[in-house]
C-alpha cells in the first residue's frame, strides 16, 4: 500500500508521469465510444482529469504547468504547420468570403456571450471561459487564463466555465447543422453548384483548329491568354508526344490539357474544339494505359536541394523530355505551373517514356523513406520562433496593458509561417500526415488531461450550484445563435451551397468533430475545403480577442 501511495499521491517526477499517463490512455479509450452516432474524441481526456482531480489526484504544480503549456505549445505548432501550405491560397477563389462569413461567426458569438453574461450577472472572468467552451477552443481559453494571471486576476473561474459548456459546444453545433439540414433553404442551397478547391486541376481534351496558334510554340500559345494550363500530351496521328515549350503545334493536333475548370470555356476557344473529357476526370482512370508509349508516375520530392526553387527554374522539360502535370501538396491538388516553389514531401504527377521518369527519379530523390525520419531541428526551431512572436507585446490604443499572443497564438502563426514560407528559405519543414497527427495529439492530450487535473477540484461542485446549469444554457445559447444567423447570411446573401455552408460553420467553431459529421452526411468534399479555409484565421482571431476583451473590460 505505501508503494502505491507513494506513486500515485506523492509528488514526483513518477508520480506526475504516472497520472498524466493514466488519465490520458483512459480518456483515449472512452474517446472511442459513440453516443447516438456522435464521439467526443480526444475530449474525454478532459473528462477524465476532471474525475481524477475531483477524486483527489493531483500533481505538482510546476510539472502540471510544465506539461500543459508544453502540450499546448506542440498542438497548436503543428497544426499551424499542417494548415501552412494552403493558408495563403485559401484567401483566393472564394477564401476570403468564406473567412468574412467565419469571422462573423466569431463576432456575432461574441457579442451573444457579453450580452447574455451581462443581462445574467456572470462575471467577465467567467464568461470568458464559457465562451471557450461553447466554441470548443481551448487555445483561446489558455490565452485567457494567461492574460487574467497577468492581471491579477483567479482564472480557475474561465476553466470551470469551458469545462462546463464544452460537450454541448461539440452537440451543439452537430444539432445545429442538423436542424439547418431541414430548412427549404439548406436543400435549396445544396442544390447549387458547390465551390471548387483552390486550384483544383481538370483535364480537359481539345482540337487545334484555330488557325491563329497553327505553327505556334506552346510556350508562345500560353502567353496569348491568363489561363494557367500545362500541356501533358499531344497527339499527331497515332503517335503521343510530351511537348515543351519548343514544340510546335499544328492543325488538327489533339492535345490533353491540365488546368481549372473554370478556364475550360478560354481554352477552348483558344484551341479551336472541345473534346469529350469525362473519363479522365473520374477517380481511378488508368493514365497507364492511354497510349502505348507514355505512363504516368507519382514522384515524391526527398532531396533537400530541391525544396523552394521553382518548378520551371528545373527545366525538366528540356532536360528530360517528360510533363509535369500536377502537384499533390498536404492533400490538395495544385497545377504544375513554372511558377510553383516546391517543398519537400510534394507528390508530382509525371508523364514521359519509363526511362525518363527514372532519370527524373534521380533528381527528385523520389526515396519515400527518406520522409519518414522527422526533421526535429526545424521543428524546435519552429516552437522557439513561435515563443518568441507570442511574448513580443503588442501595443494597442485605449489598453493600458500590451497584449501578447502567448502559448496559444504565438506557435500557430509560426507553424503557419514556416509551412507556407519555410521551403522558400530551403527550410525543411515536411512531416508526414502520420507524425503531424501523432504529435498534435500527444500536444493536445498533454494540454487537456492537464487542465483537467487542474480544474477537476471544483468541477462537480460548481455543475451543482444554480450558477452551473446557468452557464450550460449560456454556452449552449453562444453555440447554436450564431451558427444559425451566419448559416443564413452564407447560403442566402453569400449564395454558399450547404456543404460550404457547414464547413465554414465549423472551422470558425474549431469544431473538428462537427466536420466528421458533415462530412458522412454530404458526399462532396466542400466542407473539408471550407473547414481548411476558415480554421487557421478563425483560431488565431478567437485567440486574441479574448484578451483584448479582458483588457478592455476588466
Amino acid at each position: 500500500m505505501d508503494f502505491l501511495n507513494s506513486i500515485l499521491f506523492e509528488h514526483s517526477a513518477l508520480q506526475a508521469t504516472i497520472i498524466i499517463s493514466v488519465v490520458i490512455a483512459l480518456g483515449r479509450a472512452l474517446g472511442k465510444l459513440r453516443f447516438a452516432g456522435v464521439s467526443l474524441g480526444v475530449t474525454f481526456v478532459f473528462f477524465v482529469g476532471i474525475l481524477a482531480g475531483h477524486l483527489g489526484f493531483s500533481i505538482d504544480n510546476q510539472m502540471l504547468l510544465f506539461a500543459e503549456s508544453f502540450g499546448l505549445v506542440l498542438f497548436v505548432y503543428e497544426l499551424g504547420l499542417q494548415v501552412g501550405p494552403g493558408f495563403i491560397s485559401s484567401f483566393q477563389h472564394g477564401g476570403m468570403r468564406l473567412n468574412l462569413l467565419g469571422i462573423g461567426v466569431i463576432v456575432l458569438g461574441t457579442i451573444t456571450a457579453l450580452l447574455l453574461g451581462w443581462t445574467m450577472g456572470v462575471p467577465l472572468q467567467d464568461v470568458s471561459g464559457i465562451l471557450c467552451g461553447a466554441t470548443t477552443n481551448t487555445p483561446a481559453l489558455a490565452a485567457a487564463q494567461q492574460t487574467l494571471v497577468q492581471m491579477g486576476y483567479d482564472s480557475s473561474g474561465a476553466a470551470l466555465g469551458c469545462a462546463v459548456t464544452y460537450p454541448l459546444g461539440v452537440i451543439g453545433v452537430i444539432i445545429a447543422i442538423l436542424l439547418l439540414s431541414k430548412l427549404p433553404l439548406s436543400r435549396k442551397a445544396n442544390e447549387q453548384v458547390g465551390q471548387e478547391s483552390p486550384e483544383r486541376p481538370y483535364v480537359g481534351k481539345f482540337k487545334v483548329l484555330n488557325p491563329g496558334i497553327c505553327g505556334k510554340k506552346v510556350a508562345d500559345v500560353a502567353q496569348l491568354i491568363t489561363a494557367k494550363f500545362v500541356i501533358s500530351r499531344i497527339w499527331r496521328g497515332d503517335n503521343a508526344v510530351t511537348p515543351d515549350g519548343t514544340h510546335v503545334l499544328q492543325s488538327d493536333d489533339i492535345v490533353l490539357v491540365v488546368t481549372e475548370e473554370k478556364y475550360m470555356s478560354m481554352l477552348a476557344a483558344l484551341f479551336g474544339q472541345r473534346l469529350d473529357d469525362r473519363e479522365y476526370n473520374q477517380e481511378g482512370f488508368d493514365w497507364n494505359h492511354l497510349d502505348g508509349k507514355l505512363i504516368s508516375k507519382h514522384v515524391v520530392i526527398t532531396r533537400s536541394e530541391i525544396n523552394g526553387r521553382k518548378l520551371g527554374a528545373l527545366k525538366l522539360r528540356s532536360r528530360f523530355g517528360i510533363n509535369v502535370s500536377r502537384v499533390l501538396r498536404s492533400g490538395i491538388q495544385l497545377v504544375a505551373t513554372p511558377k510553383l516553389v516546391l517543398q519537400i514531401g510534394d507528390r508530382l504527377t509525371i508523364i514521359g517514356d519509363a526511362s525518363s521518369i527514372e532519370r527524373v527519379e534521380e533528381v527528385l530523390g523520389g526515396q519515400v523513406k527518406t520522409l519518414r525520419e522527422p526533421n526535429l531541428a526545424s521543428i524546435f526551431v519552429g516552437i522557439l520562433l513561435g515563443l518568441i512572436i507570442g511574448s513580443i507585446p503588442i501595443a494597442i490604443p485605449t489598453i493600458s496593458t500590451p497584449v501578447k499572443l502567448g502559448l496559444a497564438g504565438g506557435p500557430i502563426i509560426a507553424g503557419i509561417l514556416m509551412g507556407a514560407y519555410g521551403p522558400r528559405f530551403h527550410l525543411v519543414t515536411y512531416t508526414t500526415r502520420s507524425a503531424n497527427l501523432m504529435m498534435r495529439g500527444i500536444g493536445l492530450s498533454l494540454y487537456l488531461a492537464c487542465l483537467g487535473l487542474a480544474s477537476g477540484s471544483h468541477f462537480f461542485a460548481t455543475v451543482m450550484r444554480p450558477e452551473g446549469l446557468l452557464w450550460i444554457v449560456l454556452g449552449f445559447l453562444i453555440t447554436v445563435i450564431p451558427v444559425f444567423i451566419m448559416a443564413i447570411v452564407a447560403m442566402r446573401l453569400a449564395k454558399l451551397d450547404f456543404g460550404s455552408t457547414c464547413g465554414m460553420l465549423c472551422g470558425a467553431m474549431a469544431n473538428p468533430m462537427a466536420l466528421n459529421y458533415v462530412n458522412e452526411i454530404i458526399s462532396n468534399d466542400n466542407p473539408s475545403v471550407s473547414y481548411a479555409a476558415v480554421y487557421p484565421l478563425g483560431m488565431f482571431l478567437r485567440v486574441v480577442i479574448v484578451q483584448i476583451l479582458l483588457m478592455l473590460l476588466l
